[in-house]
């Protein structure tokens, strides 16, 4: 891969142009360890396609987890759990990436991720040429129906330093993540950002 330097703003216009150049409904995923700031990347990519004229459904994979039952059924430390099991993909797809196509509308949250109970959130409406924006963590190759998927990189040495120690059982699942779905290979954006004041683009 060649390394090509960027500023953070060059970055998130390199997305908005790749999504402004595909027509209808476009389901986008940015994907990262939360110290990469998944979320604010997001945030920042949605701004400029609402100016654009782009209706965005933004979403946090967070708000899909699976209930608490469920995904610490093995201990609320289980680095393979919290891999496999914790995002509610079917919900996902169900309610936001495939109803944005097939229904026009979405919800925006299913469930509290601290209570684990339903947020009771209304649907809204996706008019043609919606982009279902979403951002979470470990969520590359797990079966999300999305067209975009952009992820923010960092090395191992840095997710270790930017981890809590209270979060670090965490790092356990994210070295398999990295082995297994191999996101640098399969996002279509990889922004590389362990110096967050000096981020790159990997391309082919």
């Amino acid at each position: 891969m060649r390394v090509e330097p960027v500023t953070y703003d060059g970055a998130v216009a390199h997305v908005v142009e790749r999504v402004l150049t595909t027509d209808g409904t476009v389901r986008v995923l940015v994907d990262g360890h939360p110290s990469a700031g998944p979320g604010r990347f997001a945030d920042a990519v949605a701004g400029p396609l609402r100016v654009a004229g782009r209706p965005v459904a933004r979403v946090a994979v967070r708000d899909f987890l699976l209930a608490r039952s469920l995904r610490l059924e093995t201990g609320r430390r289980d680095p393979d759990a919290l891999l496999d099991t914790w995002i509610d993909v079917g919900g996902l797809n169900r309610e936001v990436l495939r109803s944005v196509v097939d229904r026009g509308r979405w919800l925006p949250s299913l469930r509290d991720p601290d209570t684990g109970r339903s947020t009771r959130a209304p649907y809204r409406d996706a008019p043609p040429g919606t982009v279902a924006l979403l951002d979470g963590s470990l969520a590359v190759g797990r079966g999300l129906d999305v067209d975009l998927v952009v992820h923010l990189a960092l090395s191992p040495a840095t997710e270790t330093r930017r981890t809590d120690l209270t979060d670090a059982w965490q790092l356990a699942a994210y070295g398999r993540y990295r082995r297994e779905a191999a996101p640098e290979r399969r996002a279509d954006v990889v922004v590389r950002l362990d110096h967050p004041d000096r981020p790159a683009l990997l391309r082919q």
